[in-house]
């Protein structure tokens, strides 16, 4: 197997050389650097990329750190993170830790040192732990907001409370929302943006917390019937599909509903289920994750003096009552 020595002796050049000619062509000459990738072709040399970021003091590899797996919403977060780290000539990894003790603090400590940053998406804990964590490695948070560390938040909030406003125009008069996880911080800001928008015109109750599971959707079915409610708003779409599937098999109480229960949900599964009047809230998960890597990659180059804090705006789609 050829070694950087062998491309450097055929280049004419020193080992030195041919290492920056290959990591950084820039700083060689053109004709220097040309020699130093011809040598490499001829002699089938292929650069250890991990050696080069190790090199200089670096691992290449970005943590996407998630609360749980249970939730498909991370998903395709990570898959746009992923996406944006290929265009960056870095690597990916998944690790679960919901950061929600002081505990969860030592394998986020260990995992910091094998990585360069860290994406953290949806953490648990409070402010003071989640500051802990995020000041030992460049850090970007996910649907969740900290002072003093960069951010980028689906704005759900405003939709949710967009959302509850329309079903109260279409004359729902008796809504339920379905909380999220204890700890949640984006649960707290869509709480308040549902108890705000159906304040003094509509009766609002508020249930949970709940994982954002499919069986907490069942077990929830009974107290939404017994609510009187006649439009549901569930923290997570596995919590609604939970919900609706207890409901379309009328056991979700021991007496039938009064009335026809609409459950919102994202926007595939209206399409899918072809649902009318659902109302659905679109998050471009995709969108979310690729803009927090590229928000990490700059704020690790030093471009920014301060943390960056983006909201993404979030589309409520309302498919036709016809």
């Amino acid at each position: 197997m050829s070694t950087l020595v062998d491309v450097a002796t055929l280049a004419g050049v020193s080992k030195a050389t041919a290492s920056r000619a290959l990591s950084h062509s820039e700083l060689v000459a053109p004709e220097t650097a040309a020699r130093v990738f011809g040598a490499a072709e001829m002699l089938g040399f292929v650069p250890n990329r991990a050696a080069r970021q190790l090199a200089r003091g670096r691992t290449g590899v970005i943590a996407l750190v998630v609360p749980t797996l249970e939730n498909s919403f991370f998903t395709p977060i990570i898959a746009g993170a992923q996406s944006s780290a290929v265009e960056h000539d870095l690597q990916l990894t998944v690790a679960v830790n919901p950061l929600s003790s002081p505990s969860d603090l030592t394998a986020f400590e260990r995992l910091s040192r094998q990585v360069d940053g860290f994406i953290v998406a949806a953490p648990r804990g409070d402010d003071e732990i989640v500051r802990a964590a995020c000041g030992v490695t460049p850090t970007v948070l996910v649907d969740r907001e900290v002072e003093g560390v960069a951010s980028v938040v689906a704005d759900t909030a405003t939709a949710f409370g967009s959302l509850v406003s329309r079903l109260i125009a279409d004359g729902h008069e008796r809504l339920v929302y379905l909380g999220g996880p204890a700890g949640s911080w984006q649960d707290v800001q869509r709480t308040a943006a549902v108890v705000s928008a159906a304040h003094e015109v509509a009766s609002l109750a508020v249930l949970g917390p709940y994982p954002s599971t499919f069986a907490a959707g069942v077990a929830a079915a009974p107290e939404v019937v017994s609510s009187g409610a006649t439009a549901a708003v569930p923290y997570a779409t596995a919590i609604g599909l939970g919900l609706m599937f207890a409901l379309g098999r009328g056991d979700g109480s021991p007496s039938p509903a009064p009335a026809p229960v609409t459950v919102s949900s994202e926007r595939m599964v209206v399409d899918s289920l072809g649902l009318v009047g659902v109302p659905a809230i679109d998050v471009d998960g995709d969108e979310l994750g690729r803009v927090a890597l590229d928000t990490l990659v700059t704020a690790s180059r030093g471009a920014s003096a301060s943390p960056v804090r983006l909201r993404l705006p979030v589309p409520v789609y309302w498919p036709s009552t016809s």
